[in-house]
C-alpha cells in the first residue's frame, strides 16, 4: 500500500529570516520547500538594493522569476532583459544568469519559484560577453522565455477574481506552473483541491485563507503553503484589491472544485480520493 502523507498546511511570514548568501545588497528568502513537506518545488522571494548584482549562476531544475515590484535587469549567457512588474522570465536547469537593480533610488523585489523542494545554486566560472542591446523578446532557439504582462491572456474563474498564467510548461517550464491573480473587495474562488502542492504569496493587499475550517489572514508576501488535496480558498474581505502569485507543483494549472462547507469547517473532509470518485468525471476539474 501507497504511504499516507501527513503533512498540513503551513504559513510562513514575508518578512521571515533572510538566507546566508554573502551578496551586499541582496536579501533571499524561501517561504516553500522540503523544510514544510513540499514535494516538487519551492517559492520564495529576492530584495535587490539599488546597484546591487546577483553573479552568474545554474540551477538544476527549471526557474521562474516574477517581478513584484521594480525593474529588474537580468542577463542569461550575455541576452539582456529588462523586466517590470508582473513580467516573468523562465531560466531551465543549466542556463547560466545573473540578475541586477540598475536603479539609483528604488528596489526591486521578485517572487521565485523552483522545480525542486530543495533548490540549490552553482556560481558559473565562465564568463559571458553581454549584448550591446537588451530585447523585448528572447530570440527564437534560446532556452528562455519571457511572458510580458501587458500581454498576457486574462480569465475571470470567479466573479471578480481575474488571473492569468505566467509559466506553464506550454511556455517552457518543467514541473512547476504558475500566475497572477487580482480580487476586488468581496471577490474570492470557490472551495477547492490540487492534485499538488501549491503555493500562495500575498503581493499587494489582504486576503483570508480558509483550509478546512482553518482561518488565516496574510498580506506583505505572507506565502500559504497547501499540500495536495486539502481543501481551501482565498477571500478578500477587505475594502481594497487583493493580488497573489500562485504557483503549482505541476506542469499545467489545475483546479477541483468542492462544496464550500470542506473549506468552512461546516462539513467534514473525507479525503481527495473519496470526493473525486463521487465526482461526476466532467465535473473534476475546471481550467484553471
Amino acid at each position: 500500500m501507497p504511504k499516507t502523507r501527513n503533512v498540513e498546511e503551513q504559513i510562513n511570514s514575508g518578512c521571515c529570516e533572510p538566507l546566508s548568501l554573502g551578496i551586499e545588497g541582496i536579501e533571499v528568502r524561501l517561504f516553500v520547500s522540503e523544510q514544510c513537506g513540499a514535494r516538487g518545488f519551492s517559492t520564495g522571494s529576492a530584495i535587490v538594493q539599488p546597484g546591487a548584482r546577483f553573479p552568474y549562476h545554474r540551477h538544476e531544475v527549471s526557474e521562474a522569476l516574477t517581478v513584484v515590484e521594480g525593474k529588474l535587469t537580468i542577463l542569461v549567457e550575455g541576452r539582456k532583459y529588462r523586466l517590470g512588474p508582473l513580467d516573468c522570465i523562465h531560466i531551465p536547469a543549466g542556463v547560466a544568469h545573473s540578475s541586477s537593480n540598475e536603479e539609483r533610488e528604488k528596489r526591486i523585489v521578485v517572487h521565485n519559484a523552483f522545480g525542486s523542494s530543495r533548490p540549490t545554486r552553482a556560481l558559473a566560472t565562465e564568463e559571458f560577453s553581454p549584448l550591446q542591446q537588451e530585447s523585448e523578446q528572447p530570440t527564437p532557439g534560446v532556452p528562455e522565455t519571457i511572458r510580458r504582462f501587458s500581454k498576457n491572456e486574462v480569465y475571470e474563474p470567479s466573479e471578480g477574481a481575474f488571473f492569468c498564467d505566467l509559466f506553464a510548461k506550454r511556455f517552457g517550464s518543467q514541473g512547476i506552473c504558475g500566475g497572477y491573480g487580482i480580487f476586488n473587495p468581496g471577490s474570492s474562488l470557490p472551495c477547492h483541491i490540487h492534485r499538488y502542492d501549491e503555493s500562495i504569496t500575498i503581493i499587494s493587499g489582504s486576503a483570508v485563507c480558509l483550509v478546512e475550517g482553518k482561518r488565516y489572514e496574510l498580506a506583505n508576501l505572507d506565502t500559504a503553503f497547501i499540500p495536495e488535496g486539502k481543501p481551501h480558498r482565498f477571500l478578500n474581505q477587505s475594502a481594497n484589491k487583493m493580488a497573489m502569485v500562485w504557483v503549482y507543483a505541476g506542469d499545467e494549472p489545475d483546479r477541483i472544485e468542492v462544496d464550500p462547507g470542506y473549506c468552512s469547517g461546516a462539513l467534514l473532509w473525507p479525503g481527495k480520493d473519496r470526493v473525486l470518485a463521487a465526482q461526476p468525471v466532467g465535473s473534476r476539474a475546471g481550467r484553471r
